[in-house]
């Protein structure tokens, strides 16, 4: 069985959007048993939405297309499916009155435009939209089953979960396992080459995708026994990389580390300079964060780190504020004023000026604070200033989940 996802919309083909829901559909259709075999992406064009979609009809046991349902002239897909099909468009009384009711819960008056969203080509299933006003369909298209989304990802995902991936659950397919290992802290070459052999000598194919500053390790088998020979081959990769392996699945590094902490009963305060809150916004995205995660202060200029941190200010002029020194104090004075467990502090030159000879552009130091006393760690990253910020605040939370395992 082999599937194709087609996403539409000039705003993918010119780059002004990047296409995370292709990602998304092909990990989630690898994961159901199927093989992705093309991903393509078409303009707001007709003629080309209609080549497309008449081709991946006829060449694969299962389409799924998103973008294109909108209110706007530019929305296309479901009349190019109705002319493919050789049908008229038909209005769903049921979808024009929850468009309607949705439009007049937020104060908005249901416009023509809009009611075009709940036109459908004739015999299509409708599938149901609960987070906004395009419902999705699917008809029969070529030998292919085919469902069409709407393009907007915090919409697409969970219809798809909801309505699509039950119907393809129920066509025969082969028997795969996936198990999704999150890393941090190897190199991508430096995890192939620790894994050499895995593949032959448990019978599975090992994938590998890079996500600044993390790989994710996919192990996937087929056939017989699926199952078993992929457990046993995550067994033994996280043999091989020990400690580099933080989770599994959807799991993040800040949940990871957030798990951490509760399991111990410890809580975490932050001092931030050069990664400007950013690990504060990375801990905070995680639901319940606030069971361990105290909150923080950003710490950016000197005067911000003297009077609300409590850095002696002779520290700052005999060692500058990026140094192991200051990102010590930085950390106590976090966790002596939150009354954390423990607390992160960190400190560096994210770029691109700024540096020197002595403390170039990428250089990080860390400091986390505890009952036990002060750990400190200097690193140098390479990189633009977002990818310097990013690895610094990864090394951060690295620091205080190496201190928790040693504990």
């Amino acid at each position: 069985m082999t599937v194709a996802v087609l996403s539409t919309g000039t705003e993918l083909t010119r780059g002004e959007l990047l296409n995370t829901n292709a990602r998304w559909l092909a990990d989630a259709l690898t994961e159901l048993g199927f093989d992705v075999a093309e991903l393509e992406t078409v303009g707001d064009d007709r003629e080309s939405l209609r080549d497309a979609l008449v081709r991946l009809g006829a060449a694969h046991d299962a389409v799924v297309c998103t973008g294109g349902l909108g209110p706007t002239t530019d929305d296309l897909t479901t009349s190019v499916v109705g002319e493919v099909l050789g049908v008229p468009l038909v209005r769903d009384a049921d979808s024009f009155e929850t468009i309607r009711a949705m439009l007049e819960r937020a104060g908005r008056t249901m416009a023509e435009s809009n009611a075009k969203q709940a036109d459908f080509p004739r015999g299509a299933r409708v599938l149901p939209n609960h987070r906004g006003t395009a419902p999705g369909f699917s008809v029969t298209l070529g030998r292919a089953l085919a469902f069409f989304l709407p393009g907007v990802p915090s919409e697409m995902e969970p219809m798809f979960e909801a309505s699509v991936a039950p119907e393809l659950r129920a066509l025969p397919r082969r028997a795969t396992h996936q198990i999704r290992l999150k890393t941090f802290g190897l190199a991508e070459s430096a995890i192939n080459d620790r894994l050499r052999g895995i593949e032959a000598a448990r019978g599975v194919t090992l994938g590998y995708r890079a996500s600044l500053p993390e790989i994710e390790v996919k192990i996937l088998a087929s056939g017989e026994g699926a199952r078993e020979r992929a457990v046993e081959a995550a067994g033994a990769v996280r043999a091989l990389l020990g400690d580099a392996v933080y989770g599994e699945g959807a799991t993040s590094f800040p949940a990871a580390i957030l798990a951490e902490l509760e399991a111990r009963g410890a809580t975490l305060a932050l001092a931030e300079s050069c990664t400007g809150g950013l690990i504060a916004e990375l801990l905070t995205r995680v639901p319940g964060a606030s069971r361990t995660f105290l909150g923080g202060v950003f710490a950016y200029a000197n005067a911000v780190k003297t009077t609300f941190v409590g850095v002696d200010p002779l520290l700052l002029e005999r060692h500058g504020a990026v140094s192991a020194e200051v990102a010590s104090a930085m950390a106590e004075g976090a966790r002596s004023r939150f009354g954390s467990s423990i607390a992160l502090a960190v400190t560096g030159i994210a770029g691109p000026d700024g540096g020197s000879a002595e403390k170039p552009v990428g250089l990080v130091h860390f400091a986390v604070a505890s009952a036990a006393g002060v750990v400190t760690k200097e690193a140098r990253y390479r990189g633009t200033r977002n990818d310097v910020r990013m690895r610094a605040a990864f090394g951060g939370l690295a620091l205080v989940r190496k201190e928790l395992l040693t504990e």
